[in-house]
């Protein structure tokens, strides 16, 4: 639908070691990658965020953890290989699952350029949705201030104003603008 309405430049990401998946999961989530064929695709590994319920609560969690985390890994380098996707960017996060890292593949010229931007923290990003987090840059302080939504999709609806007004008067105080 996305390509019928235009859209040149399609990515998908996925996000590899969820709890209780298995590298067959992985390889089926792959084979559907392949059917759709994006332009580009961004393999992120699970990162636990501090925050995150599968932190403050582990002992809900016990025993579900992914298992073959590395191997799910070397499947999407293997996929990305034989969908002639190439690597243009990695990074990596704290507590990343088995210490591994996101990878960013694209086929030639369809690279991602908003993911080579928000990696370099040298450009101002606007999140709009639920669970979108605005980062602007202030290169001249070496200053980045993130605004974020609320992460609910039913709080966001019901609080769209107020995440429009969040935005607009850290603008207002931050740079003086008015939008």
């Amino acid at each position: 639908m996305a390509r019928a309405l235009g859209h040149d430049n399609i990515n998908m990401d996925i996000i590899i070691g969820l709890t209780g998946e298995c590298p067959e999961d992985v390889a089926g989530t792959l084979a559907e990658i392949g059917r759709l064929s994006p332009d580009s695709l961004t393999v992120h590994t699970l990162a636990k965020k501090r925050a995150a319920r599968l932190s403050t609560e582990r002992e809900r969690y016990e025993g579900m953890e992914a298992t073959g985390v590395s191997e799910m890994l070397d499947l999407t380098v293997a996929f990305a290989k034989e969908q002639e996707y190439l690597p243009y960017y990695l990074y990596r996060q704290k507590n990343m699952t088995e210490n591994l890292e996101n990878v960013g593949y694209a086929r030639f010229g369809k690279e991602g350029l908003y993911n080579i931007l928000i990696m370099e923290e040298k450009q101002t990003i606007l999140a709009l949705g639920a669970g979108g987090m605005s980062k602007f840059i202030f290169p001249a302080e070496s200053r980045i201030e993130r605004v974020e939504n609320v992460k609910s999709l039913k709080d966001y609806i019901g609080r769209i104003d107020e995440m429009i007004e969040r935005k607009r008067t850290f603008l207002e105080g931050a740079v003086g603008l008015w939008i």
